[in-house]
């Protein structure tokens, strides 16, 4: 049978007006003889509601019991969609996490899909037409509903299709697809047609919202293709897939940045050996995400040891550094919150070289000081003060000639 796997977010699934205009789009492949699995988000602000309940509850909520609250938006959405269907005549059912099952670990409130049934899922789809399911949830080997993080409705339709070998996997959002940079902060930003996994990867790494990260890690490892576009319109979105040459060809595909960091430095630690592990182990361990990370040069055996952090995990570090300050000898602890990283990203670069240069020498024409930088096969990221993120956007945007289809600005 042919397959296809919808996906549709909180927007789009908001009120009955909209979850008639998600039916018109399920009915597309339906009606072509598709079997369609539609997987739904709560509807929007419904979370923020549950979890606002939750904390007005508890001061501490049980993270076990907040994923069995949480659950319950998308419960409600998939039971009033799956009426919708039904009052069309199709055969439809609603699903839930733990019905199919969707085996999850045990990491309430992120934790991450081990299997999926897919035998399960090929046997309801040969009883019904149409399957609706509860993204976002899942359950571990002990029966409890577990749930994998905001976004994660997206890797749940995604490892669904994997898990079945769908021919598609569409993601509606209420954007028109993956743009070169944020359209609402240049103007001239441009819709991709197609943009590879890895900077797929690249760009959800740095904060672009339109596909959760893990979800993209799930479309690269099952080669699942993964078509995002807007709810509200019949225009053909972005495909994320393999690379091609095509792909290559170009030199920067689009322009990153997130702003939800901060910038940590360690100062005068004594320069010896396992200091850096004795830094960076409790910070892992209390699961703070630390990104880039510069040592400087000894000098009279002492050195500072700077690195990035999600702005939400600053008060947890400096707590931690303070109990192993002394320790390591250091002097003090500085922070920055008014950063941002902005982050140049194509799988061209890998085969050209001369990108850091022409994105240095831009943010050095605009007087945007670099603090630090980092590097991957294909990104290079800067950081640099938050008051300057919009303009060093639009500059590196118009550097590479990204308003233009493979212009030849954007080639070397």
């Amino acid at each position: 049978m042919n397959i296809v796997v919808q996906k549709f977010g909180g927007t789009s699934v908001r009120n009955l007006e909209c979850m008639k205009q998600v039916l018109e789009k399920v009915m597309v492949p339906y009606s072509k003889g598709n079997k369609v699995i539609v997987v739904l988000s709560a509807m929007s602000g419904e979370t923020n509601r549950l979890i606002d309940l939750a904390n007005e509850w508890s001061d501490t909520p049980d993270l076990a019991e907040m994923d069995s609250l949480v659950s319950t938006g998308e419960q409600v959405s998939i039971a009033l969609f799956s009426m919708l269907l039904k009052d069309r005549g199709i055969k439809a059912r609603s699903l839930l996490g733990f019905q199919i099952p969707i085996k999850t670990n045990s990491a309430h409130s992120r934790a991450r899909i081990l299997d999926i049934d897919n035998e399960k899922m090929m046997e309801l789809l040969e009883e019904n037409d149409i399957l609706v399911v509860a993204g976002f949830q899942g359950c571990d080997a002990g029966k409890r509903i577990t749930t994998l993080g905001r976004g994660g409705s997206d890797t749940s339709a995604v490892a669904i299709a994997a898990a079945i070998s769908a021919d598609v996997c569409e993601i509606f959002t209420d954007v028109p697809g993956v743009f070169t940079t944020d359209p609402n902060i240049c103007s001239q930003a441009r819709k991709l047609d197609t943009v590879s996994y890895d900077e797929m990867l690249e760009m959800a790494s740095m904060g672009a919202k339109v596909l959760q990260i893990r979800s993209v890690e799930f479309a690269k490892k099952y080669n699942v293709k993964v078509h995002v576009r807007s709810t509200f319109s019949d225009e053909i979105g972005t495909y994320v897939t393999q690379e091609d040459k095509n792909m290559e060809s170009v030199l920067v595909s689009g322009i990153a940045y997130d702003k939800d960091q901060a910038r940590v430095t360690l100062a005068k630690v004594q320069d010896v050996p396992g200091v850096s592990a004795t830094l960076f182990t409790p910070l892992a361990e209390a699961g703070v995400l630390v990104d880039m990370i510069v040592q400087n040069p000894s000098r009279d055996g002492r050195t500072d040891m700077t690195f990035t952090i999600p702005r939400a995990d600053l008060n947890q570090t400096l707590k931690i550094l303070d109990s192993i300050k002394e320790s390591l000898g250091a002097q003090e602890v500085l922070y920055d919150q008014n950063v941002c990283k902005v982050s140049v990203i194509g799988v061209g670069m890998r085969n050209h070289s001369g990108v850091a240069s022409r994105a240095f020498q831009a943010l050095r024409d605009e007087n945007i000081n670099i603090l630090m930088i980092s590097t991957s096969e294909i990104k290079i990221t800067c950081l640099i003060e938050e008051k300057y993120t919009e303009l060093a956007i639009r500059t590196l945007h118009n550097t590479f000639g990204l308003d233009k289809n493979r212009s030849e600005e954007n080639m070397l």
